[in-house]
């Protein structure tokens, strides 16, 4: 399968197989995309092999800041900033599809970015800081505060929203049973800690419509004795087609972006290619993948149906064009 082959679905229309996954450039200023992040999603949106393009990940409450000078849809006052983002990237593309990716670091971040004790499924050791295990209320009301930036990320002209769920984030760390040691119902059976991503699916179903996307990017296996399973991320993928999301986007758990001992191009195949073959919506694979060849090869042999190219294109925007 050739990487410029479309990708057509009821909701997505993708000129070619090629995505540029979330790659975070530490460039904003007080939450919003600064001179320098619009320069280089401009440089992205110039490749013409890019079909969708996912902005790196902004946070729904400070409280789940992951770094100084990550993005934001925590508020309002942050849509016209991304609204000239997202014109300006459209203006400068031909086609290309444009997401913005929307998480909570959980107690992947720390005390001193967030100004507050870090929160998890469960309590957790950090470096210096401990996380404290959220309340139920408190889970719910995180669920809100999803759908109130998938909001903001269609109202700033986004073509859809991706929700993290992946690198040992708080959705990821509820999905874990590494980071998740509850008894209640988000805890404990694999149902209970998969709860928390299906409750916020359907509040940000519910508040962007059931015309707009919505893809999430899950962490699907841990890849470390008692973690989550590819068995795992089959079940999930099952449930999170039926609660109604358009796109996967497949990455790793507990080590975040990398799988130990793996340097192959799409170290996580074996996860996608077993999700892929369960389910009808699109599936990214994205890892390891450095030349047209290598991506390539992926969709021929049905890993997935697109393919990430993140650190090639990062450090080479125009990455297929030579």
């Amino acid at each position: 399968m050739k990487l410029d082959e479309p990708l057509h679905t009821l909701k997505l229309q993708l000129k070619s197989r090629l995505v540029y996954p979330p790659m975070a450039t530490g460039s904003s200023s007080n939450g919003c995309p600064s001179q320098r992040t619009l320069e280089h999603y401009l440089q992205v949106a110039a490749n013409p092999h890019v079909g969708l393009l996912i902005t790196e990940h902004s946070y729904i409450d400070p409280q789940g800041k992951a770094g100084q000078n990550q993005m934001s849809f925590a508020s309002d006052d942050v849509i016209p900033y991304q609204k000239a983002l997202s014109q300006q990237v459209h203006e400068a593309s031909k086609g290309l599809v444009l997401f913005a990716q929307i998480s909570h670091a959980g107690a992947n971040t720390s005390s001193q970015i967030t100004g507050q004790q870090l929160v998890s499924a469960s309590a957790l050791n950090k470096g210096l800081d401990v996380s404290r295990p959220l309340t139920i209320k408190e889970i719910q009301a995180l669920e809100d505060e999803f759908a109130a930036a998938a909001v903001r990320v269609k109202e700033a002209g986004y073509d859809g929203v991706e929700i993290h769920s992946a690198h040992n984030y708080l959705l990821n760390q509820f999905y874990s049973p590494l980071t998740n040691s509850r008894t209640d119902a988000y805890g404990g059976p694999f149902e209970n800690r998969l709860r928390f991503l299906l409750e916020t699916i359907q509040k940000v179903r519910a508040a962007v419509g059931d015309s707009y996307p919505i893809a999430v990017r899950l962490g699907g296996c841990d890849y470390e004795a008692g973690g989550s399973t590819i068995e795992d991320a089959v079940q999930a993928a099952r449930l999170l087609e039926k609660a109604g999301i358009d796109l996967l986007d497949l990455s790793g758990g507990i080590h975040i972006y990398q799988r130990p001992g793996h340097t192959e191009p799409g170290w996580f195949s074996d996860m996608s290619e077993a999700v892929n073959a369960n389910i009808t919506i699109p599936v990214i694979l994205t890892g390891g993948i450095k030349t047209v060849s290598q991506a390539e090869t992926l969709l021929t042999e049905n890993k997935a149906d697109l393919v990430g190219v993140g650190r090639a294109m990062l450090a080479n925007p125009l990455w297929g064009n030579n």
